[in-house]
């Protein structure tokens, strides 16, 4: 099993010769963010066998971004995303996706690989006042290795039971300004979750890739510290858990099977 880190949510993790991308975000600049470390990922990093959509935010669910998958690839998103998001029912019709609907619990077969839809603790909504709720979701990839993709959470009751044992956890431990609100995970909040779940190893991401257009001097150590505090925290709540600092673009093998 390998994990390569392209920076923000956007990883791939290939298991048993399938190759999953996780919330593809590949731009320099969109809205009012812009890429301030690593390069734009390369067009190998859009070849897929399924993509994996956490939620409906534009950093997470990019249009523009999907439109550079292959015609007719498998994407993975969580139920009621095509009525709430017209666009993608356009690059279903133009670009052939196959779109897979899921909800917390349901299972996706890949070949030799299973992708099981598990809760996450977020806003799932496309716009901040948008009327359409649709629930965000994190994956567990079960092939040789079991790895799982957070998207965007907060801790929540239960966490470490509905997701079950697993080898590698990639946690979000940033995010994208200065601040960040509910239903997000910071380093130590993360640690903690790793503290819950136990994998043997953890990658951290979401965090160090973009920030808004004009604040660079507004709270900086948001954007440059996570990565390194969220491998401190973990060394002292976990120190059995391997912590993987990826720079973008790197990628690691953490090891197969318990």
């Amino acid at each position: 099993m390998e994990v390569t880190w392209w920076g923000h949510a956007t990883c791939t993790i290939e298991d048993s010769g399938v190759r999953l991308l996780t919330d593809p975000l590949f731009v320099r600049r969109f809205a009012h963010l812009r890429r301030r470390r690593g390069e734009v990922p390369p067009p190998e990093a859009a070849v897929a066998d399924a993509v994996l959509i956490s939620h409906l935010h534009s950093d997470h669910l990019h249009l523009p971004s999907l439109a550079r998958l292959a015609p007719g690839s498998t994407l993975i998103v969580p139920r009621g995303a095509p009525a709430a998001v017209p666009g993608l029912r356009m690059l279903r019709r133009m670009r052939g996706l196959l779109i897979t609907e899921v909800a917390p619990g349901d299972e996706v077969r890949l070949g030799p690989v299973l992708v099981r839809a598990v809760p996450a603790r977020h806003d799932g909504r496309r716009i901040p006042v948008g009327p359409r709720r649709v629930p965000a979701l994190g994956y567990v990839v079960e092939g040789l290795s079991r790895t799982y993709f957070a998207g965007d959470t907060g801790l929540f009751d239960g966490m470490a039971d509905v997701v079950g044992p697993v080898d590698t956890a990639l946690l979000p431990v940033g995010g994208w300004g200065p601040y960040l609100g509910h239903g997000h995970l910071d380093a130590a909040r993360a640690a903690r979750a790793l503290e819950l779940l136990r994998p043997r190893a953890a990658v951290p991401v979401h965090y160090g890739t973009y920030w808004p257009i004009g604040m660079d001097g507004v709270r900086p150590h948001e954007f440059h510290a996570p990565g390194d505090e969220f491998v401190r925290q973990a060394a002292r709540l976990v120190p059995e858990v391997a912590v993987h600092l990826l720079g973008h673009g790197e990628h690691v093998r953490p090891g197969a099977g318990r």
